[in-house]
């Protein structure tokens, strides 16, 4: 008899690319206990029943971060299996509205340029985020 293996848990989540007005962008890392615990993270998270990327992405924020966020337009979904973890990226440009970040429901909060991001371990599903950033940075001068 064969043993079913069941698929890892699957969680589509709504993820921020957050900007201000010096061309930063806003990065945070992740608690040590849990889940790839201590990498470095674009804010967001799951998307709930009944809500938009958009609500979610500003939800999310709100609650992590304490700030208000203005979500623009949708820059790369990705779909990336880990061992334990199926994860869909929905990833937005996001610009900085009010409020201080603040790192609620994280370890540490990080204004960074683009070319600053290969400083910090990542998981290694945004890698791929960063590598659209990149790319949607040549292509608008």
């Amino acid at each position: 008899m064969s043993e079913t293996i069941s698929p890892p848990p699957h969680k589509i989540i709504g993820v921020a690319v957050i900007s201000n007005d010096q061309g930063q962008i806003l990065i945070d890392r992740r608690r040590p206990e849990g889940a790839m615990g201590g990498l470095w993270e674009f804010p967001g998270g799951k998307i709930e029943k009944g809500e938009t990327v958009e609500e979610c992405i500003k939800r999310e924020i709100n609650e992590e971060l304490g700030i208000l966020i203005e979500v623009g337009k949708h820059l790369i979904t990705i779909d990336h299996t880990y061992t334990h973890l199926r994860v869909t990226l929905t990833v937005h440009h996001c610009r900085h509205l009010t409020g201080i970040p603040q790192p609620l429901e994280c370890d540490e909060i990080r204004w960074v340029n683009l070319d600053e991001l290969d400083r910090f371990a990542f998981p290694q599903a945004n890698i791929q985020i960063i590598a659209a950033l990149r790319e949607s940075d040549r292509s608008h001068p």
